[in-house]
């Protein structure tokens, strides 16, 4: 088994993936900063389980700190890049500070990486890379040079800046475009945890637009599955670099994921519908055949059973306030 860093272990997709990690016999070290972008205390739960696991180790600091992530590596370590600003909307208001942790944070890993001799670098990417203009289902050889809000924009200098570093310094890396993840412990910000708590709440929701715009919804377990197989696939063979889309390759309208939500949780929803929001797609698809052909990825989890799993959780972790 391998040794790992993961960064952005304590948040939502890296603590699932530093628990599949050390769940197969990985050694891993996690790495987070505890950014307020949503409470330490929810991070804190997110750490809860592997905390008790001897073979996994927790620093807190930031990926901007070169010589501190350099302090982690070594020549037998696979990087797992996952610390980042996220949010669309909010990088239209911040650019700055998503351009300062999004690309001078993964330059200093890249760094740090190539300084170790690291065995592979795995980039959580996005699917907002694609922007508005590919076609469904989107693929991988899309140019993807029309990001339409600064969060995209920074992951897609994340995959450039990969592919530079594999060409220059032999690292072996591979970015992982994740379509819209949900399941237990997303981020509370996002749309389902926002719409679930609310609607548990007997509060109403915003919707914006008509309800017609369209997400890929990517259940965590098919991600962790997905980012799992690129560490495999990162530490054996030549310098290279590849993007892989992660998705269900199935979209759901906005309306009908609402819909979902609500039957789970036993209520009727009452919505209040606003204009579209600049930087917002219309639709989002992957096509995934080349993460199965590459990574083997076989996706399991439909909206239909991964919701319910979803407000399962919620309602475990939060009660209900109705």
């Amino acid at each position: 088994m391998s040794r790992v860093l993961v960064t952005g272990a304590a948040g939502f997709i890296g603590s699932h993936v530093a628990e599949a990690l050390t769940g197969r016999g990985d050694t891993v070290v996690g790495l987070d900063n505890f950014d307020p972008f949503y409470p330490r205390p929810v991070k804190e739960a997110n750490l809860a389980l592997l905390r008790g696991r001897a073979t996994f180790t927790f620093v807190e600091g930031d990926v901007r700190d070169g010589p501190l992530v350099r302090s982690l590596l070594d020549g037998d370590t696979t990087v797992v890049h996952l610390a980042a600003r996220a949010g669309v909307r909010p990088s239209i208001e911040q650019p700055t500070e998503y351009v300062s942790v999004n690309v001078d944070g993964t330059v200093s890993v890249l760094e740090a990486a190539r300084g170790a001799g690291a065995r592979g670098f795995v980039f959580g990417g996005s699917s907002s890379v694609y922007g508005d203009t590919a076609p469904v289902p989107f693929r991988e050889d899309f140019p993807a040079v029309e990001p339409i809000s600064p969060y995209a924009a920074t992951k897609r200098a994340g995959e450039l800046l990969c592919t530079t570093y594999a060409h220059l310094f032999g690292v072996r890396a591979m970015s992982l475009r994740f379509f819209t993840v949900y399941g237990p412990r997303q981020r509370p910000d996002l749309a389902i945890h926002r719409f679930t708590r609310l609607l548990a709440a007997g509060s109403p929701i915003q919707r914006y637009g008509d309800g017609s715009t369209e997400r890929d919804y990517t259940y965590v377990d098919d991600i962790v599955q997905g980012v799992v197989a690129a560490v495999d696939w990162v530490r054996a063979g030549p310098p290279a670099f590849e993007v892989v889309n992660l998705g269900e390759s199935r979209t759901t309208r906005l309306d009908r994921l609402i819909a979902l939500i609500a039957d789970a949780l036993g209520v009727k929803a009452t919505i209040e519908v606003l204009p579209m929001q600049p930087g917002d797609v219309v639709r989002t698809c992957a096509d995934v055949s080349k993460a199965k052909q590459v990574l083997g990825y076989r996706p399991t989890t439909l909206v239909e059973e991964g919701i319910p799993r979803f407000v399962r959780w919620y309602e475990e972790a939060h009660g209900r306030q109705t």
